[in-house]
Order: C-alpha cells, then structure tokens, then sequence
C-alpha cells in the first residue's frame, strides 16, 4: 500500500491529490530492482508515496534540491530555523529579499520552506536575476507541517541520491533493473510551460522532443517508466507507440472530489 500522507511543500502541479487515480500503474518498492528515478522531483510526492529502498531524485531548480539536501542532513535544525522566522508580512518580504551570501544549506532550507508556505498560494516564480519573487500569501498554512513532518522526509531521504542536473542526463543513467516516473513542469493542455521553476524560465517544445528522444533511448535499454503530461497533441504524438490514458476527471481541494472532464493531461507509459 502507498502512503500519501508524507508531504511538506505547497508545489503547482504536485501530484500527490491525484495518486488515486494512477497509482494502481505504480510499482511497489518491493518489486523495483534497481533505483526509482525522479528527474523532475518537484514536490516528491510519488517518491514518498512509493518510499522506494533506494533512489535518484533530480531537478534543475538549485533551490529545490537544497531545501531536501538540508532537510535529509538536518531536519531538527531547519525546524528550528523555520520556526524562528517572522509572523508578518514585512518579516516575509525581508527574508525573501535577503541576501544567501555565506549562508548554511540548512538555513537555505528553513528559508525556502518558509517562502513556501508562506507565499502566495505555493507559487515558484523568479525574476530575470533568478531571484524568487513571489508575494505573500499569509501564515494559514505555515504550521500545517511540523517538526515531525521533517524528520520523516529526512529518514526517507536517506535512501536518496539527491542532484541538480538536466533531466537527460539523469534518463540516460538508468538501467533495466530502474524504474522513471516522470512529472515534466507543463500547462494542462498546452504545448510549454512558461514562468515554471523548470530553469526558471519555461520548458518548451523543444524540451518535450528530448524527453521524448531521452525516453525513447531508455525503453530500448529494458527501463520502465511512467509519465504524466500535457495532452496537446503535439506532445501525446511524440509517444504513439506507448500507451496513454487521459485524466477523464479533475480532483477539487478534497481528496475524492470529483469537479471537471477534460483536464489537458495524460498518463503514458510503456
């Protein structure tokens, strides 16, 4: 049985609220001989779900990948961190717009945590200079997490690789005894991504053709993957070969609330 209830950031296009509906495609850790692989680690809610016995969890957000690197070495001290910063408005704006210069990775943690519950509705945005530059979005879901919340992402991190790469790269490291599942930043029924954490910038087109390629070379190798996407029919075209099945419902803020057809996503697999 999977365990959803493992979950500490507010992340757009998280998946954990949908992993009723396809983790019955999802293979138990027990049956997934080598590494479960995330190169689009995001919120890690299929990671903590599957609670694999070993791991390689990737993105190119900086930030991301810090803020679990802390989190995995020292989850007491980033609490302790999160919990000291201010209970304001100007206290979040001056923690966001401090300068990182000489800072631990822990507080770096704390910090971007912090940004993150506290910001407006979980966004990831960053300005030209690659600063984060989301507004506040109040304290309503700050204390929702706890310090035990923490050392249990810890514990289950300590069976994780944890790196900053391109998702190619990582693709192509997996061997037939891994297992990929993929979560690419993309708009539900569009053809890229714009303003995402993916490079900070957007992931395009052009990104899902060497997703595409990238995965095309893995299921040559024996790797099993699964992926969820847009269903714009330039990108579902790219994997005609595999097998596809749309989101036929959305799910509302509740788990079992069913409010929408037709949500512009699909999972493939092969």
């Amino acid at each position: 049985m999977m365990d959803s209830s493992v979950n500490i950031l507010r992340y757009p296009g998280g998946k954990q609220r949908h992993l009723p509906y396809f983790g019955d495609l999802l293979p138990c850790s027990k049956s997934i001989r080598g590494y479960y692989i995330e190169p689009f680690v995001g919120g890690a809610s299929v990671f903590f779900a599957i609670n694999p016995h070993r791991a390689i969890l990737s993105d190119v957000n900086k930030e991301l990948i810090e803020l679990y690197k802390g989190i995995k070495r020292n989850p007491q001290e980033v609490w302790r961190i999160y919990s000291q910063f201010p209970h304001t408005k100007q206290g979040y704006y001056e923690i966001r717009d401090q300068s990182l210069i000489k800072k631990t990775i822990i507080f770096k943690a704390a910090r971007t945590l912090f940004l993150n519950r506290t910001c407006f509705k979980g966004m990831w945005r960053h300005n030209a200079d690659g600063k984060f530059n989301v507004g506040y979005g109040g304290q309503s879901r700050r204390w929702v997490i706890d310090e035990n919340s923490l050392i249990e992402v810890s514990r289950r991190l300590k069976k994780a690789k944890l790196q900053i790469i391109d998702f190619e790269a990582i693709i192509d490291q997996a061997t037939e005894d891994d297992f990929i599942f993929l979560d690419p930043p993309y708009t539900p029924g569009g053809i890229k991504m714009r303003n995402g954490h993916y490079q900070f910038n957007a992931f395009s087109f052009e990104d899902h053709l060497r997703l595409a390629k990238s995965l095309e070379r893995a299921t040559k190798r024996g790797v099993k993957w699964l992926m969820t996407t847009s269903s714009h029919h330039k990108i579902t075209k790219l994997f005609n070969k595999y097998d596809q099945f749309p989101f036929s419902l959305g799910t509302g803020s509740m788990p079992g609330i069913l409010i929408r057809e037709n949500v512009g996503e699909v999972l493939i697999n092969n």
